[in-house]
């Protein structure tokens, strides 16, 4: 008999969070999720999110990143 190890467990876990916050964020701001990326900084664990916001009057749309505690 054979355990998965714990780690691959929670880093999926943590992917998802930063799914569903990046799917907030996204709503929030009237764009769409580009990117959603667990991270470590300076010991503190984020997750570093990117929209892109339609752009105005017929321009590009523009990314939006934005980094959040998890």
């Amino acid at each position: 008999m054979s355990t998965a190890p714990a780690a691959p467990e929670r880093a999926l876990f943590v992917q998802g969070d930063c799914y569903a916050i990046g799917q907030q964020i996204a709503a929030q701001n009237g764009g769409t999720l580009a990117m959603a990326t667990p991270e470590d900084r300076g010991g503190q664990r984020v997750c570093v999110i990117v929209v892109l916001v339609p752009g105005q009057d017929g321009q590009r749309p523009r990314r939006a990143e934005f980094v959040v505690p998890m």
